[in-house]
């Protein structure tokens, strides 16, 4: 049976080395994807999922386990996610929101699973990377905070309460804060809608 997050790192906390090695493979992934979404830059992303290890690891002696490790683990990566993109602001605004999103390598998977006589033509491929793209644009388009929270509720598919407490805000005000966000997402994609 597989250890818990917190059972892992109460072990790390007892000098368990191979426990921290569970938890960096357990987690890697989904933090570097996590703040690629964020950042939009892998290599600033794979910086930052280093830097939220190296944290954690810090932090080892002082962990008590009073929420779940993954509400801890996201809220120190939003917090030097939203910090990165605060210094980086000037650059960011620099860069013109027509500008091309390169596209995911994970995307590319799918193709394999169809049977021959399913796979989309090439401009059925073409319009869902358009959308893809577009939804990819309208996210980054929203303010920091209400982005981490769509990430956090829609790609991590975290709960409201761990949201709220990796962004430091009680629940009704994250609900408003993704009302905002969804509102501002739907404005934002209503060609989608009206072309589909």
């Amino acid at each position: 049976m597989a250890r818990s997050d917190v059972q892992l790192m109460l072990d790390v906390k007892a000098g368990d080395e191979q426990s921290f090695a569970l938890l960096l493979q357990r987690y890697r992934s989904p933090l570097v994807n996590f703040l690629y979404r964020m950042v939009r830059n892998r290599e600033q992303a794979e910086d930052l999922a280093q830097e939220v290890f190296i944290r954690v690891y810090r932090a080892r002696a002082d962990y008590v386990p009073s929420a779940k490790f993954t509400t801890w683990l996201f809220r120190i990566a939003t917090n030097l996610a939203l910090n990165s993109l605060r210094d980086m602001r000037h650059q960011r605004m620099e860069i013109s929101l027509d500008a091309p999103v390169t596209a995911d390598a994970a995307d590319g998977d799918e193709r394999t699973l169809d049977v021959a006589d399913k796979h989309p033509d090439i401009e059925q491929h073409l319009v869902e990377e358009a959308r893809k793209a577009m939804i990819r644009h309208a996210i980054d388009k929203l303010p920091e905070k209400q982005r981490a929270a769509v990430l956090l509720h829609k790609y991590q598919e975290l709960d409201y309460g761990e949201i709220a407490k990796i962004l430091v805000c009680s629940e009704s005000a994250l609900k408003s804060l993704l009302f905002r966000a969804y509102e501002s997402l739907r404005v934002e994609l209503a060609p989608l809608v009206a072309k589909g």
